[in-house]
């Protein structure tokens, strides 16, 4: 059935290398092409602005070069002179292991110093591990509204609206509306379209304020323009259900599609339902089955019930529908979908096998270190490990960086393709 899902922020962590929140960040991509001859002449001086520039374009481009190597080198060499965008980037990349064995110590240590000395992402950083409690240390609400505080002092959009969000739950503080509502507001001029469209489901809801439709559609609408996908699946179902406008499935139907070219879920399993009953389009079933298959390869849950209701019921009609659910469609919007989604899945496994192969590497050195001074101490250690050593660390790395080398050639075909058809028809 089609539903109303409870907006839920998911707070990401803010790469330095990435303009966020502010005009003018320290830390952020210059607006014009690299000059990498003047940008290396200025980093091996020792300009740690260069440096960190440098380290940002060899990590871009690290799916393409399978070269992690350069990024690391440079953002040490910044973060060592106290560049605190740096410091928390390389945070970033030991948490996530991007090309790099994950030390989730050291990841809270490069926070930590970008933190102290005032570094308003790092800040955030710090409360997202904190709100998380899934790297390394444990859950705790009220460390993680103190670090998104202090960030939120500064005027960092991302943590004001934070803050907003754990007034709303009442994570760490008292349940508190109005403060929601101040914050929201705050980061809301501050530059946050997530925090635009939370301001549009508090008037929608009535949550601190009167319940007003209009002005829940302002709110949507402004984030919309800023690009938010969860305001654009909003809009779709306020024109879908006539929440507070007339009826209109060919607007729902648009606004669906603008959400879902950006990957939104809810927006996915929503076209999928139009597809299903032809709600402001044809009724198509293997256009239902496509879009439903999206949201739930992405977890949505109910693009998942939908689409195991949907396909219990076409055993009867068309019983071979469902078994290729990724079959090719005469559907732009879908078939650059499904590009996105296996770009997705591209880069996050390069990145996996990259770390992986450092991990083989590590294991390899530390055998090399175990039979220093005794030319038979590996063979040794191998020995004693009798059959369980399968394949050694050597071997399993180069594996790991030709399966990676194989996914870049298949990912840069995907990119280009995307490339050429950037903008799908909307029904």
């Amino acid at each position: 059935m089609p539903f109303r899902a409870w907006v839920k922020l998911t707070a990401l962590f803010v790469f330095s290398l990435v303009a966020t929140g502010r005009a003018g960040a320290q830390g952020a991509l210059p607006s014009q092409p690299v000059d990498l001859s003047s940008l290396g002449q200025r980093a091996a001086k020792g300009d740690a602005q260069a440096q960190f520039d440098l380290a940002n374009y060899y990590f871009g481009t690290r799916h393409a070069t399978l070269d992690y190597e350069p990024a690391l080198v440079w953002y040490r060499r910044s973060a060592d002179q106290g560049y605190a965008p740096a410091q928390n980037q390389l945070g970033t990349i030991y948490q996530h292991g991007f090309g790099v064995l994950r030390n989730f110590k050291l990841s809270l240590a490069y926070y930590r110093k970008a933190a102290d000395g005032g570094f308003a992402p790092a800040e955030f950083n710090l409360g997202v591990l904190y709100e998380s409690g899934n790297y390394g240390v444990k859950r705790d609400y009220k460390q993680a509204f103190a670090w998104y505080r202090k960030a939120a002092d500064q005027n960092w959009a991302d943590a004001e609206r934070e803050v907003a969000y754990f007034y709303q739950c009442g994570f760490g503080v008292k349940r508190d509306f109005a403060q929601a509502l101040g914050w929201y507001r705050r980061s809301a001029e501050h530059g946050s379209a997530m925090a635009e469209n939370q301001l549009g489901y508090f008037a929608e809801e009535g949550w601190g304020e009167p319940q007003d439709y209009a002005q829940a559609l302002l709110w949507y609408s402004k984030a919309a323009e800023h690009g938010n996908d969860t305001a654009q699946e909003n809009i779709g179902y306020m024109f879908q259900h006539g929440t507070g406008v007339a009826i209109d499935y060919a607007q729902a139907v648009s606004w669906y599609y603008k959400a879902a070219a950006q990957g939104n879920g809810d927006a996915e399993n929503q076209l999928g339902w139009m597809y299903q009953y032809g709600q402001g389009v044809q009724q198509d079933n293997a256009r239902a089955v496509a879009w439903y298959s999206l949201a739930a390869d992405q977890g949505n849950v109910h693009g998942k019930n939908n689409l195991k209701e949907f396909c219990a019921e076409l055993e009867i009609e068309d019983e071979d529908l469902c078994e290729s659910p990724d079959a090719p469609i005469d559907d732009a919007a879908i078939e650059q979908a499904r590009r996105r989604v296996r770009i997705q899945y591209l880069r996050g496994r390069i990145d996996g096998l990259e770390a992986d192969a450092e991990k083989q590497d590590s294991e390899v050195n530390d055998l090399e270190h175990m039979g220093k001074g005794n030319k038979d101490g590996i063979s040794k250690v191998l020995g004693a490990l009798g059959g369980a050593v399968s394949v050694s660390p050597s071997l399993q790395a180069q594996k790991d960086r030709n399966e990676a080398a194989r996914l870049r050639d298949e990912l840069a075909q995907l990119e280009s393709q995307n490339q050429v058809s950037a903008s799908a028809p909307v029904p």
